[in-house]
């Protein structure tokens, strides 16, 4: 018998005033707050709502066969609060069936994991709290940002309690290996790696409403009968994708919450196939090998790496800025700047400087809200400059308090 394994990410990055020359040292309003707000509500409404009204209904039908499991975000979160708190109260009613799990990520959606340690242990510690407060739950199973992974990153999780985490089935560091079982974590073993089978994953999130795809038009017994055959070999077979990808990135008349009713109802009725969360899967399937990667793994691009954030020149000075703040930031320990730091973390930010090519480069396009990476990154570095200069003057302030 199959488990099967349905989570979904959402995460809806906050965006900055979209205009080239920032006022330095005159205005410290960063968001772009009605565009932020359009965004969510046009979100909630083609997908958050309809998606998690349908789940509601299956769950109570199937009376706790249905599974599944999300990550949100910390600043997911904070927006559906400001901007549409029937969002937040739909994944409540998720939560309340018991069938579904929340795992922990990073609150800022941040790449922390890549740079310090005690601020990505920080990081996860807010979101943890955070769902704990709106679930109910103490999360045991962790998400890292973009699934962002490596056996130095996993040791980190380890320590900070979690059973279990999620990462992507690269193929250059699987090899010949499927990423359909449960595999031990390199340098803290009794971590379990629940890998994406990304194949399966990606037909729904991005070959759906492809009309040249030869699978077009995709039928759920189809999509079923390739994950309970031997075409798709192995254990758990972990399907990962963006929550957007009902109803946002295939629109309601593609036909995609029709498919995803037939498809939870055709694998329920499905005798040798187990619908589990993160966690059930991990407790429920032993690993079969221990997985080394020794390096950084993602599920974003072509190579599976961190080149989407840090693959440039622009990344990488904006990145660098960012994260020499992070001492003047704990020191001053205000909530104002506190907040500001969170968004300013997402990794949202550095996505849309990068400077890609072919199919990589349409998708960091789709997604891009400004007109190029370099305007991206004259915004973000603007914004950070006032925010440094606040902060400086924040804590000069705070100095001379001291001293009187």
């Amino acid at each position: 018998m199959k488990t099967v394994c349905f989570y979904f990410q959402v995460h809806q990055p906050l965006r900055l005033k979209k205009y080239r020359f920032f006022s330095i040292g005159k205005d410290h309003n960063y968001l772009d707050e009605p565009l932020n707000r359009s965004i969510v509500n046009s979100i909630a409404t083609r997908c958050y709502l309809p998606m998690n009204n349908l789940f509601l209904e299956l769950i109570n039908a199937h009376k706790g066969a249905l599974k599944i499991s999300f990550s949100i975000s910390g600043i997911a979160i904070e927006q559906f609060k400001m901007y549409a708190p029937q969002v937040l109260d739909s994944f409540k009613a998720l939560a309340k069936t018991g069938c579904v799990e929340f795992l922990a990520e990073t609150y800022s959606h941040s790449l922390s994991s890549l740079t310090d340690a005690e601020e990505f242990s920080a990081d996860v510690k807010q979101h943890c709290d955070l769902i704990e407060k709106e679930f109910g739950q103490k999360p045991t199973a962790f998400r890292n940002t973009e699934l962002i992974y490596s056996d130095s990153i996993g040791e980190e999780i380890a320590k900070m309690g979690f059973k279990s985490v999620v990462a992507e089935g690269a193929k250059h560091i699987l090899g010949w290996k499927s990423p359909n079982y449960v595999y031990a974590s390199a340098k803290s073993q009794k971590l379990r790696l629940l890998l994406r089978n990304y194949k399966l994953s990606d037909d729904i999130s991005f070959r759906f409403s492809d009309k040249s795809w030869s699978e077009w038009p995709l039928h759920a017994d189809v999509y079923a009968n390739w994950i309970t055959s031997d075409i798709t070999p192995g254990e758990v077979v972990n399907l990962f994708m963006n929550y957007e990808a009902f109803g946002e990135l295939n629109s309601a008349d593609s036909g995609i919450f029709d498919f995803a009713k037939a498809l939870m109802n055709t694998l329920v009725a499905c005798e040798d196939i187990k619908l589990r969360t993160v966690s059930e899967a991990a407790a429920e399937n032993q690993p079969v090998a221990v997985l080394h990667s020794p390096y950084t793994m993602s599920w974003t691009d072509e190579e599976r790496d961190v080149t989407a954030w840090l693959g440039n020149e622009l990344q990488n000075e904006a990145f660098s800025k960012l994260y020499k703040l992070n001492k003047s930031v704990k020191l001053l320990n205000n909530e104002e700047f506190n907040r500001k730091w969170q968004f300013m973390q997402s990794s949202d930010h550095f996505f849309y400087m990068a400077t890609k090519w072919l199919a990589d480069g349409n998708v960091h396009s789709y997604f891009n809200p400004y007109d190029s990476a370099y305007e991206a990154f004259i915004i973000y570095m603007n914004v950070l400059s006032d925010f440094e200069l606040e902060l400086n003057k924040a804590i000069e302030k705070l100095n001379i308090s001291i001293q009187e």
